[in-house]
């Protein structure tokens, strides 16, 4: 990837985080710890003037669950 990540790009952080932390359960994640997962992506650079909030957890939570219930599909799919 060459751009860095930044706080609105939702969904590829989504996929970055299942690809670092695959065991891990997405909702059992509190914010604090997601904004820490976020922020240690080798890819991501947070921008000045571009905070996160909660909102925006909250996506990336969302996205990150979804995309490991269609990892997990698509594993059922090649057995």
């Amino acid at each position: 990837m060459a751009d860095k990540l930044h706080w609105l790009d939702v969904q590829d952080i989504a996929l970055e985080l299942l690809e670092a932390h695959p065991d891990k359960d997405p909702l059992a994640v509190r914010f604090t710890e997601l904004k820490a997962l976020v922020e240690s992506l080798p890819d991501f650079e947070e921008q000045p003037g571009h905070p996160v909030n909660e909102k925006i957890l909250e996506t990336i939570q969302a996205m990150w669950y979804e995309e490991k219930l269609d990892a997990a599909d698509d594993e059922d799919d090649d057995e």
